[in-house]
């Protein structure tokens, strides 16, 4: 019978999960970042208030919430997965953030 070569089992990949709030590190690495979400899925409103969350997440949801006015809650809530923010609320969170949103003609 013949010889086969025997192969260790692979060890396991260990991953780690990206968050991409500790990336954003400076106010300008935070409006290119909003600003390649306006530019390449401007109609995925859920995706920008996502993008909005994630800035505010590093900027500090507590600071970011009392600048804008708004409770921690109600910012957890507009920004997450499932929330809606009005524009009005989209607007005072880009101002806590020092962010400005961009028009341009398309």
């Amino acid at each position: 019978m013949p010889r086969t070569a025997t192969t260790k089992p692979a060890k396991p990949t260990k991953t780690s999960s990206y968050d991409v709030a500790e990336h954003l590190r400076t106010p300008e690495e935070m409006a290119a970042y909003l600003d390649a979400w306006l530019e390449e899925a401007p109609d995925d409103a859920v995706g920008i208030a996502k993008a909005l969350g994630n800035i505010a997440r590093a900027k500090g949801m507590t600071q970011v919430a009392k600048d804008a006015g708004l409770s921690r809650e109600s910012l957890y809530r507009a920004l997450g997965a499932d929330g809606n923010p009005s524009f009005a609320t989209v607007l005072k969170v880009a101002r806590a953030l020092g962010v400005k949103l961009h028009a341009s003609a398309i």
